[in-house]
Order: structure tokens, then sequence, then C-alpha cells
């Protein structure tokens, strides 16, 4: 439902004449940007500064006003809402309350913003109780958010209706983008911001408001990664983790915590303690039932043989399972083997592999930044603009601070003078028609002094008031000279800070949660005998293997009308590696490829594509294989096999394709890189060679666009991006009456095309059409 400022934004849309006609194209276009626009800064992305929604905001601030600090006595949800809604937020009443529930799920929130009385909803995907039944109150971190809002700290804004102010940020002593993550789909964009630990967090900011120049490693060091909620393990690398948050998008894989519970006479149980996000009890009790009992498929008339072999290895495995989670364990989820000779790794492991119990959790680091522009960022650069907004925050503070002091010492002072003339004073006032301008002529008082004087009171003419106003007049100055230097000393001003940031982290920091240690993905692996195989594929996409190696390509046979794309020497253990026209990759094993007596089978029958989609390039190889991919328009990166590897039918997106769906762009043939393989040539449309040092190269092993290899020119494509060594390339094409030829460039001719990365290069001779860079043949 859009509220009333989103509705605005289509009348401002008008023809610059009054008689002028405005063509709907362009009326669509603006007001669809407008409309974006107001969906991205005004509900779906937080603020770098505070790390919250507007409607997160107005929730944490309407309650401040209520004062439902966490000392007070909780009032119902309902009066809360009422309250957002009426003052703050016109949108509807259950979207308010679901934003107040999350802001009280502890499984949600690192650190909890609102104390929730009654049932707000669990992990398993139960809702909250109504809102007329649960009670809420601010936590004591939310103090951390709200405390310095009355300094003079932020800027205010009218509201919907310009009757009230509300702030249009909050003074955070915290990062708190990254403390409770985020979570929210815009228009064009998505956030998806994971929560971290609080003490460090806390250390990380201290570091760079003592060392602003300091290195992207450094924090990395500082913060090693997310730390969930649900605890939970990260198992993917370390260098990995880094390279997600240098760019400030990627994918952590994830898994269960679980201990072994010994029974008596040697009997077991693995009992799952700790969940990764975006997983429950439920919905592993579920899958286990899936395996158990599938069902058929919709259009098949009866049980794959997947599905078949699946049910019987969990029936061989699982006696049986049940959630035990209760108010003292928020997960407890208990599995029972058939028998307990089963191996506890194993029986592990086939949890893992079929269940949510191992996942990924996303990473995108997209929120709006302290210029009010939407973007993604890396971890330091996120830390950096909090200090510097913290530092803007603490100026005010301090500013408004001494503002406060200099009243009350100019207050104080002419209480003073009037003290020393009591006598003098009274007649005035008594004579007087006009006793306020008489005593600031009298005594040279100011208005504010003057009117101070007026209305105090007889007793506070005492002695002893005397006495008070020297004390207080002295720790005023010194609290006045304390700001002044604050204010004009950079130094100190971090350095009051960092005190408060460590203050902060005493009485809030706790231990980390999420454990952060490297371990293999989980696969069920069937015993198959490693020997040599060669994976034949056609140029139309069919796939076969045949076993041994150095088979002579003139002995495979094809269909009517196709003919060889390229074959693969590996082994049996190895992949075969599928790469979408939209970016996917999609990874079958080799053993269920079939054998090379037909033609084969098409790879898309192995996986699930999505409509309208091809396959542009295969490879087959070990996981520990480091290949180049490249696309047409230009662009490529390194990966590793097992990067790509999914268990996932439908396959994952990897490559970032400039045109999905388009010819425009499309990615080229995959060849692997060996260790000898020091330079990279690139070969486009134009005619033209070029050459560079393979280390200017990126691995990605979350995938992406990767760097310029070439720059190509429009109308132009990349033909060809390989890697050589001593033994050359392999030059072939179309030749005099279109006659195929083949040269053979050496290392050394190569190289006299070197330049560095995302250059144009120079034509290469004999000029020959269709022409693309082979590689020679490893001896």
């Amino acid at each position: 439902m859009a509220n009333n400022n989103e509705l605005d934004l289509f009348s401002n849309i008008q023809p610059d004449e009054p008689n002028e006609s405005l063509v709907l194209g362009h009326f669509a276009e603006k007001a669809y940007l407008d409309y974006a626009i107001s969906v991205v800064k005004g509900r779906a992305l937080p603020e770098l500064a505070d790390g919250q929604k507007p409607v997160q905001r107005r929730i944490l601030y309407s309650m401040s006003e209520m004062g439902l600090r966490a000392d007070a006595k909780p009032v119902k949800s309902a009066r809360v809402v009422g309250d957002v809604l009426g003052k703050f937020h016109p949108h509807g009443d259950q979207s308010a309350y679901d934003a107040l529930v999350r802001l009280a799920q502890n499984f949600s929130l690192r650190y909890p913003l609102i104390d929730g009385q009654g049932n707000f909803g669990s992990r398993d995907g139960d809702g909250a109780a109504a809102m007329r039944y649960t009670e809420a109150r601010l936590t004591k971190i939310s103090s951390l958010l709200l405390d310095e809002l009355d300094e003079g700290t932020v800027d205010f804004i009218p509201n919907y209706d310009g009757s009230i102010d509300e702030p249009a940020l909050l003074p955070a002593r915290l990062p708190f983008v990254l403390l409770n993550g985020a979570s929210g789909i815009a228009v064009g964009m998505a956030t998806e911001i994971p929560s971290h630990n609080l003490v460090e967090v806390a250390s990380a900011s201290i570091a760079i408001l003592k060392n602003p120049k300091i290195s992207e490693d450094e924090i990395l060091n500082i913060i090693p990664g997310p730390d969930f909620p649900g605890g939970g393990q990260i198992i993917s690398p370390a260098q990995e983790i880094q390279e997600i948050y240098k760019l400030g998008r990627g994918s952590l894989k994830m898994r269960a915590r679980w201990n072994i519970e010994e029974l008596a006479r040697g009997q077991w149980k693995l009992v799952i303690t700790e969940m990764p996000p975006n997983a429950s009890t439920q919905k592993v009790l579920q899958e286990i039932e899936e395996l158990t009992n599938p069902k058929v498929k919709v259009g098949k008339k009866s049980l794959s043989a997947d599905q078949n072999a699946l049910k019987q290895a969990a029936l061989a495995m699982l006696d049986g399972v049940r959630d035990e989670s209760s108010k003292d364990a928020a997960v407890r989820l208990v599995f029972e083997p058939k028998s307990k000779n089963i191996d506890v790794n194993e029986f592990a492991n086939f949890l893992l592999a079929h269940t949510s119990l191992e996942s990924n959790a996303s990473i995108n680091l997209v929120m709006i930044g302290t210029d009010g522009r939407p973007r993604q960022k890396g971890l330091l650069a996120i830390l950096q603009e909090w200090a510097q907004f913290r530092i803007e925050t603490v100026t005010k503070r301090t500013s408004f601070r001494l503002k406060k002091v200099e009243d009350r010492i100019h207050i104080l002072e002419g209480r003073q003078l009037i003290l020393l003339n009591i006598d003098e004073v009274i007649r005035i006032i008594r004579a007087s028609d006009e006793p306020k301008k008489d005593l600031m002529d009298a005594f040279k008082l100011s208005e504010r002094q003057a009117d101070d004087i007026l209305e105090i009171r007889l007793r506070q003419l005492a002695r002893l008031e005397a006495i008070k106003i020297l004390q207080e007049l002295e720790q005023l100055n010194q609290e006045k000279t304390e700001l002044s230097s604050l204010l004009g000393n950079d130094s100190l001003m971090r350095r009051r800070i960092i005190k408060e940031i460590e203050a902060d982290s005493k009485t809030f920091g706790d231990a980390r949660r999420t454990l952060i240690q490297e371990e293999k993905r989980s696969m069920i692996q069937t015993k198959i005998v490693d020997e040599a195989v060669t994976v034949i594929v056609s140029q139309k996409g069919w796939v076969r293997s045949r076993l041994g190696h150095a088979h002579d390509p003139l002995q495979f046979s094809f269909k009517p009308g196709d003919s060889l794309y390229a074959a693969f020497e590996c082994r049996t253990v190895d992949f075969i590696l599928g790469i979408g026209s939209n970016g996917r990759v999609y990874s079958v094993a080799v053993t269920d490829l079939p054998g090379a007596r037909g033609d084969g089978v098409p790879m898309t029958s192995l996986v699930n594509m999505v409509a309208g989609t091809q396959m542009s390039a295969f490879y087959a190889g070990n996981t520990d294989d480091l290949v180049l991919i490249a696309m047409s328009s230009g662009n490529g990166f390194l990966a590793n096999v097992s990067d790509m590897i999914t268990r996932n039918k439908a396959g994952k997106t990897f490559v970032g394709l400039n045109d999905n769906f388009s010819p425009k762009d499309t990615v080229l043939p995959v060849y692997k890189i060996r260790e000898s393989m020091k330079h990279v040539a690139c070969y486009s449309s134009e005619g033209k060679l070029l050459a560079f040092d393979v280390s200017e190269l990126k691995r990605l092993p979350s995938g992406g666009k990767g760097v310029i290899l070439m720059d190509i020119p429009d109308k132009t494509q990349l033909l060809s991006a390989i890697c050589f060594d001593e033994q050359g390339l392999l030059f072939e094409g179309l030749g005099r009456a279109n006659k195929p030829s083949s040269v053979s460039l050496s290392q050394k001719n190569l190289l006299t095309f070197k330049t560095s990365r995302a250059k144009k290069g120079h034509f290469v001779e004999p000029k020959l059409k269709e022409a693309s860079l082979k590689p020679v043949k490893p001896n």
C-alpha cells in the first residue's frame, strides 16, 4: 500500500505548459523512477549511520517519547503501533507490528532493541500473537541509539503531515548496521547484511579512530566474520570471507553444530544444538520426511531412481528424529541411527548433505550512505564512514553542551551580581514601572539575565545561595574549558569517542556465538573406481564418457548435423560443468554420464535450466583445476572448479553477464591453467591480439564479472582468451578460399603482443576468418 507521500510523487509529474501533452512513456518512466527512489530510501534499505530503516527508527523514537525505557512498565503493542501510525508512519498496522516484532526477536536480531512480553514468534516460522495480546518496552542497548537525541546531535524533519518533527537519523554510539544487520528488497536492488559481534565491531571502530589509514586486512583480522544470533558454524575459508568483505557481496557456507550423546549399551544419538541462518527444526523435519517418504514428481508415474536410492539410504541410516526444543534449549533436534555400528561422521555427513543443516548465507552490503545514496560497500568503507558520522555527532553534542554551559554561566554571573546589590535590586523592582529595563540599565544585565532575576524566588537570595553559585560557577568554567578543548583538538575528540565506545563494549559486549572454522562441503560420495576417462561434448551439448585417454577424435561419431565441441581427459571422480547463457553454472558428476556406445544425452536433460536459456560453455576436470572464464564482452576472471560445483540441479548464478539472454555477451570456451602458464592471450573479432601476465587476473570464488581483459570496441567481440606457456598456442581459422588453416604461435611470437590488460592489442598475421586461439596439446 503506497502512502500519501508516494502518491504525491505522481501528481508532481506535469507538462511544462497547461495545454501541452505529456508522452505516456515519459510519464511512466518518471513516475516509476520516483516510486523506486521512494521505496529504496523510505522503506527497504537501512541507513549506514544508525542501521535502521524508517519504520524501525520511528518505532524506537515513538517508544522513547512514550517513556517506554528499559526500566519502565511495558504497554500493549497495539498502543505503540497506534502511536507510530498516527504520528509518523501512515502505512498498514500489520506492517508496523511486524517490524516491531522483528526488533524483539532474539533469533532475528543479534542485539534485540525491544523487550517483548508474550508470544513474539519462533524461528520455526510461527507468527507472533496479535498486537492486542503482546506488550513491549525498549531494551537497555537501545539507549545507544536514543540517549543523545535531545542534545542537538541529529536533524529533525517534519512528519508526513507536518504537525510534528521526527529525527532523520538516530545518534548511534555504535555501528548498528553491522551489529544487527538488515534484510530487504527494494526496486532494482536488495540488501542482506549479516549481524556481527559487538566486541569485535567496537574494537574495529576504535582501530579506525586511532588510525584512519588502517588497512583492510588489519580490520578483517579484528572482524573475522559474521556472528549470527543462532550461532552455527562458518566453514568457508578465511580468504573467501575476506574477499566477500572487500567486495561487499558473496555467499558464506554455513552448517549446524551438534554433539554426540552416549547412551547405554554403546548406543548413541546425534543432537543438533545450533542452526545456520534461514534454517529451522521444522524445515529439517520436513526435508527428512521428503527423503524417507518421497512423493512422485509432477508429470511422472513413479519415483525416480535417485529418489528410491535416497530413500533406501535414509531408511538404512536413520531410525528416528524428533524435535526436543524447549524453553531451556532453543534448538535441540535429535537424530537416532539405525544401528550403533554406523560411523558417526558418515551419519552426520549424510544429514548435512541432504538437509538445510548445511546451507549458504548470502551477504550483500547495500545501504544508504551518509551522503544519502544507496550503494554497495566493503567492510572497511562502512566502518570509516560510520566513524566520520560519529565524530560529527559527538562534535554537535559537544557544541550543544557548551552552549548550555555558557548559558548557565551567564545566568549565574547575573545572579552573583545582584546578590552583591540585593537592596538596590529590591528597591528598583518595587519602585519601577518597567523593572526589567531598569535592572538592565542599572547593572548592565542582558535581557536573559534580567528575566531570570525577575523570576527568581526570594529564598534563593540567601547567603548560602551565594556560596552555591560560586561553587557551580567554578565547576561550569572547568567544564567549559574541557568542552572547548574537545572542539578545538581532533585527537582529544577521538580519544573521548574511543573511551565511550570502550565503555559501551564493556557494558553490552558478549562472547561470539558463531564458530568460524574451515571445513570441506559435505557431499555424499559413492565409492567410485578412480580411473582415466574422456568426456566427449558435442557442439549441440550432448555429453558422454569413454574409458581411457589419448583417443582419436576422428573416431567419435555424432548425430547428423552435430560435431565435436571438446574432449576432456579427466578421471571418473571429476565433474563436468556447463555454463548457461544466463550466467548460471551447472555441475554433473562424470560417473553420471552415459557410456560412449551411443550418442550420449543432452546436458540439459541432466540439470534443470531456466526456460529460454541454453548452454554456452563446458568444462570437465578435477575440483582443484584453476580455469579462466572469459566473456565475449571482454571481461574475465579465474575460478576453481570447486567454486562452481553445486548440488542444486537448477545450478547457481556465477558469471555476471552484461546482457543476459542475449548473444551480445556470451561465455567463451573454458580452459585450464597449468602452473607453467604465466601469460594470457586474447583475440578479438577485429583481428587483434593482446598478451599480458596472468597475475593481473583475479580469482573470484563467488563468481562475478571479473576484470577487463581486452578493450573491445562497439560491434566487436572477444573470440578467445587462453593462457599459454613455452609451448605457445594454435591460431586456427579460414584462410584463402575458406580453407581451414592452422598457424602455430610460439611463446616468443606471442610475447611481442605483450602489454598490460584492458588494452586493444595489435593486428596479428596472417589474417584468418572465424579465427580463434586453441591450446597446444601438452606433451
